[in-house]
């Protein structure tokens, strides 16, 4: 109680003038300092508990840290040096495309089914795959780009070469320009190009497949590139001519014969409409059908124009021409298949051993009335099906089949 009470009193220092009041009043009790100096030695042992539990948090994250910026620096630096290794992988269009290409016709390859694209293995020399499915996008490239010939190129090299549409125009490639690729093959479905490629330099394009950005992560794979070839616009269509010429076509669908050209119009002037009057020209007498064309066809195209016409399919279509003592079997161009004279039957080579000026005679009357012939269809008859190449007499080769 003594030592509370002792604790508790307070001097009184009324006795002392003002000045020395105030000093006493600002000097410490022995309480207060007593007070003072527990606190200091708590917070002392306190930081110095705390302390090396606080360097050991800190020391345990900057590790954490460092190992975390150190694995993604080798992550990036990984993908970048496989960036830069020359890549194995490489589109490739399975075949070459149908050519001749019009604006706004739908692209396909040379057999006539769509666009097809796969994964090749330049190392391995075979067909490859990946497991992911990714996108392809078709764009259109200029015709003369420069690395197409040793076939490696840099991102920014195929990047330049890119062509775009005209102002104004619509988009030059349209349609399914974005394609899935699974198993390391797709089809492609409707793609055309909406401009001619008249306007560009080299007057050509190609149609090239690349990868969309981020879609195969961790791999390299080379653009596919086509052929370069020419658009022409959609109208040019209707004059364009027919590989292989059909017998009922113009015959300014033939090679180097012109729509309302001057060699049409003398075709025309003479009857001969067709590509099937055309050939009945040719087999029967070829020298006036080149005196029709004149010496404005030079020989090199005349070449070129029969060649044509001579690609044309027939079928086993026969016509029947009847005389006295003879019966003629002819093709759909005049050419002789068969022939029965005086009860007796010639087939194939052994119409080379008749008579040419007189079997020529019956050919001629035959074309003169051909409108009037009998017309039977040739798989009934017993004839070699290599016949229908039939012979001729009137001065031109037989027809290729």
């Amino acid at each position: 109680m003594t030592a509370k009470r002792f604790a508790d009193h307070k001097p009184d220092h009324s006795q002392y003038p003002e000045n020395e009041r105030r000093r006493l009043r600002a000097r410490p009790s022995l309480a207060s300092a007593i007070g003072e100096a527990v606190k200091m030695n708590f917070v002392q042992n306190f930081c110095a508990a705390l302390e090396p539990m606080l360097r050991r948090v800190v020391n345990e994250e900057v590790q954490r840290e460092l190992r975390r910026i150190t694995q993604s620096n080798t992550m990036s630096n990984s993908l970048h040096i496989n960036a830069l290794e020359p890549s194995t992988l490489q589109l490739k269009f399975r075949k070459n495309l149908s050519l001749p290409i019009y604006t706004g016709t739908k692209i396909l390859d040379e057999d006539g089914n769509p666009l097809e694209i796969y994964l090749f293995d330049v190392r391995k020399n075979q067909e490859s795959t990946i497991s992911c499915a990714f996108k392809l996008q078709l764009v259109v490239i200029d015709g003369d780009f420069p690395c197409i010939e040793r076939n490696t190129w840099t991102k920014d090299e195929f990047e330049k070469n890119i062509v775009k549409e005209r102002n104004g125009k619509r988009p030059l490639l349209a349609g399914d320009v974005i394609v899935t690729m699974r198993d390391g093959v797709v089809s492609v479905g409707d793609i055309e190009i909406t401009d001619n490629s008249s306007w560009i330099r080299s007057r050509k394009f190609r149609i090239a497949a690349r990868v969309v950005q981020g879609e195969t992560s961790g791999y390299v794979i080379h653009e596919a590139v086509t052929e370069a070839f020419t658009v022409k616009d959609h109208r040019g269509e209707l004059y364009k001519k027919h590989h292989p010429p059909m017998l009922g076509d113009d015959v300014w669908r033939l090679e180097k014969i012109g729509k309302d050209g001057a060699f049409h119009k003398k075709l025309a002037a003479n009857d001969i409409k067709t590509v099937q009057d055309f050939l009945k020209h040719l087999v029967v007498n070829e020298a006036k059908l080149r005196k029709i064309l004149g010496l404005g066809m030079s020989d090199k195209m005349w070449e070129v124009t029969i060649k044509h016409a001579r690609n044309c399919v027939l079928d086993c279509k026969l016509y029947i021409s009847r005389g006295h003592d003879h019966t003629i079997f002819l093709n759909q161009i005049c050419q002789v298949v068969k022939a029965v004279i005086n009860g007796e039957t010639f087939i194939g080579k052994e119409l080379l051993s008749l008579n040419k000026v007189m079997l020529q005679k019956f050919v001629h009357e035959a074309y003169l009335n051909w409108n009037s012939l009998e017309v039977i269809d040739g798989t009934l008859i017993d004839t070699d099906p290599l016949l229908t190449q039939g012979v001729n007499y009137g001065g031109s080769s037989p027809i290729p089949q």
